[in-house]
C-alpha cells in the first residue's frame, strides 16, 4: 500500500534519486486565486500586493527569523527557500503578517489558558478513531500513516454519510473534528492544520525533540502550531515529507522548485497527488508537477526571496 512504501522514505536519510523538476513556473500566467482569499483580503481593506510586502518586510527586517528558519531547514536537509515560500504564501494569500516575531508569541501565549477539545457532535476523536471502521490503523508503523489512515477510511466509510444512524458532513476529517473554532482554521506563523500537526509529530520529535503531540489533548496540539519555534519544525517537516514522497511515488526531485513545495504546502495530500501524478505519468508521456497560484508567486518573487537568505 502507498501509506506502507512511503514510510521507508520518511525523514532526511531518504535517499537520492528523482528527476529534477526544472526551475520556475509552467504557467505563462498566474493561475485563478480563490475566492475565498480573494474575499478575505477585501474584507481586511488591504491587497494581495500589500500583504505579500508586509511579510517580504517582516522577513527581511527580523534576522532572528530567519536564523531560526536556516537552522530549522538545516536540521530537516531542505533549502531554507522552502520555507520562505511557504511562509510568504500563507500570509500573502491566507492571512495578514504581524510586523514583529514577537507578535506571535504574544498571540501563542494568549491561546495558553484555553480549554477545548477535538470533537464533532459531542462526540471526542478518541471515541471516534475507537470504532470498529479504523482498527486497521492501528498496526502503522508512525504518526503520518496511522494519521493517514484514519483520514482515507473517514473519505471512505463516513464522509457524506450515514452510519449507525448518524449522518456525518461531507467535508474533510480536519475541518470536522480538528478546528473547534471554525472550519479552514489554521493557526500561527507556519499556519498550521492540527490534523497535519498529528501526522508529522512523530519527525517532529525524532528530528527536533519536541514532544510527541496527541489528539487528546487539543491545548498542546495548538501550543506546537502557534509557537513559532516549534511552528518552524512542524513546516519543515510537512515540506520534507512532500519531497519525500515525490522522490518515492512519483519518481521527481521538487527540491529544485520552491514554487512546487509552495503549492503543496498550501493544497496538502502530497502523498496521494504524488500518486496521481505517477499515475499520469505511467502511460509513457511525462508531465512535471505544475504550481498553483500561491507557487506562482513564490517562483516569480524567487530572487527577491531568494536575496533574504
Amino acid at each position: 500500500m502507498l501509506v506502507i512504501v512511503l514510510s521507508l522514505f520518511q525523514g532526511p536519510a531518504m535517499a537520492a534519486g528523482g528527476r529534477p523538476v526544472p526551475e520556475g513556473n509552467r504557467f505563462q500566467e498566474q493561475p485563478d486565486i480563490p475566492g475565498a482569499s480573494t474575499r478575505r483580503t477585501k474584507a481586511g481593506r488591504t491587497s494581495f500586493d500589500a500583504k505579500y510586502e508586509k511579510v517580504r518586510n517582516l522577513l527581511a527586517t527580523d534576522r532572528q527569523l530567519l536564523g531560526k528558519i536556516r537552522s530549522t531547514a538545516r536540521a530537516y536537509g531542505i533549502d531554507p527557500i522552502h520555507m520562505i515560500g511557504a511562509i510568504v504564501g500563507e500570509h500573502t494569500y491566507n492571512v495578514d503578517a504581524y510586523d514583529r516575531l514577537q507578535s506571535y508569541y504574544v498571540k501563542a501565549a494568549a491561546y495558553a489558558g484555553d480549554s477545548f477539545r477535538f470533537a464533532y457532535d459531542g462526540e471526542s476523536i478518541a471515541d471516534f478513531i475507537g470504532r470498529p471502521q479504523f482498527s486497521s490503523c492501528a498496526a502503522k508503523k508512525n504518526s503520518y500513516a496511522v494519521w493517514n489512515c484514519r483520514e482515507n477510511i473517514w473519505d471512505r466509510q463516513f464522509r457524506g454519510k450515514s452510519v449507525g444512524g448518524r449522518s456525518f458532513p461531507n467535508n474533510r476529517f480536519s475541518a470536522v473534528f480538528f478546528q473547534p473554532f471554525y472550519a479552514g482554521q489554521t493557526f500561527g506563523l507556519g499556519q498550521i492544520n492540527p490534523l497535519t500537526a498529528l501526522m508529522l509529530t512523530d519527525m517532529v520529535a525524532r528530528v527536533s525533540g519536541y514532544d510527541r503531540l496527541d489528539a487528546n489533548d487539543a491545548n498542546d496540539v495548538y501550543k506546537a502550531i502557534m509557537d513559532p519555534d516549534i511552528s518552524l519544525a512542524y513546516m519543515a517537516a510537512s515540506i520534507r515529507h512532500s519531497i519525500d514522497a515525490y522522490k518515492a511515488i512519483a519518481g521527481v526531485d521538487i527540491s529544485t522548485n520552491p514554487g512546487i513545495t509552495a503549492t503543496l504546502y498550501n493544497v496538502g495530500n502530497s502523498d496521494q497527488r504524488a500518486a496521481a501524478l505517477a499515475a499520469r505519468n505511467s502511460n509513457g508521456e511525462f508531465r512535471w508537477p505544475e504550481e498553483n497560484y500561491y507557487g506562482w508567486l513564490v517562483n516569480d518573487k524567487l530572487a527577491e526571496l531568494r536575496s533574504l537568505l
